[in-house]
């Protein structure tokens, strides 16, 4: 749930001056433990520089892959401890905060904590429609998948769907923000019972997954057979259903390790298909 901006060329030369370069490319190429120990090194260098953004910067990325190690709690703890360093170097509305808030509402969501989550969501997304910037609707949009992902898991099944489509028609490009989109949209309509759309919105995401860079799919691991399987589990096929989810649940084992949220919602659908 969490979104990198994925740079384009021309940022490519001012991405490889900065001090978070190797903890960005390690966290992208999966190795979340190396990322993390990285970040923290370069946050402990710098630390004794008062307004020096690289050391929260820094922080944030040892958060996010702290989480992406399942370390859920840990990471809410970080976002927490570093919001009001962001609010006064940055600003309350400006995009890295906002980003940050982001960041920690989804976090949030990773500790079933959804009502915080999507109320948090909603206002930085809010916000962040407010803003000026190149990077304020990146913002807007990741800030909406957090909140679809948290109406879905509340229960609001209708309304998940409605901001999952209204967010889709307002970005058009094919990358890893329309993947979490149509992900979230399949997740909806699964909780409605509509498992036949659901299915077709599954297929239109692993299309798109098959599409995109090893570095922009690779934090969705697992999350479209889920979506799958749970189509058709609701179907009633779930002898097909039982693989994709086997096969998810040990790609997030290995990817993200036991205590992240999508190896427990593997888990549990393969639990449920056994049962019934």
């Amino acid at each position: 749930m969490n979104l990198f901006r994925w740079r384009g060329r021309g940022d490519a030369g001012r991405a490889a001056r900065t001090p978070l370069t190797q903890a960005m490319a390690l966290y992208r190429a999966g190795r979340h433990a190396e990322a993390e120990a990285e970040a923290r090194s370069v946050a402990a260098a710098r630390s004794r520089r008062r307004d020096d953004a690289y050391a929260p910067l820094a922080l944030g990325i040892a958060a996010l892959a702290a989480g992406a190690q399942g370390r859920h709690a840990d990471a809410v703890a970080t976002y927490d401890a570093l919001l009001p360093t962001f609010g006064r170097i940055f600003g309350a509305e400006h995009a890295q905060t906002l980003k940050l808030r982001s960041d920690r509402a989804q976090a949030l969501s990773s500790l079933a904590r959804y009502a915080e989550c999507e109320a948090e969501c909603a206002a930085v997304a809010r916000a962040a429609a407010r803003g000026t910037g190149p990077d304020m609707p990146l913002v807007a949009t990741a800030a909406r998948n957090g909140q679809i992902y948290a109406l879905a898991a509340l229960g609001r099944h209708p309304e998940a769907e409605a901001l999952a489509r209204e967010t889709l028609a307002a970005h058009r490009a094919e990358d890893r923000f329309t993947l979490v989109l149509r992900l979230g949209l399949a997740r909806s309509l699964n909780g409605q019972d509509r498992h036949e759309e659901a299915l077709d919105e599954a297929e239109r995401a692993e299309g798109l997954s098959r599409r995109l860079p090893q570095e922009q799919r690779r934090p969705e691991t697992g999350a479209v057979e889920l979506a799958t399987a749970t189509a058709l589990f609701g179907l009633g096929r779930g002898a097909e259903a039982r693989p994709l989810v086997a096969a998810a649940r040990d790609a997030c084992l290995a990817a993200f390790g036991p205590d992240h949220r999508r190896t427990a919602e593997a888990e549990a659908l393969l639990g449920r298909i056994d049962s019934a």
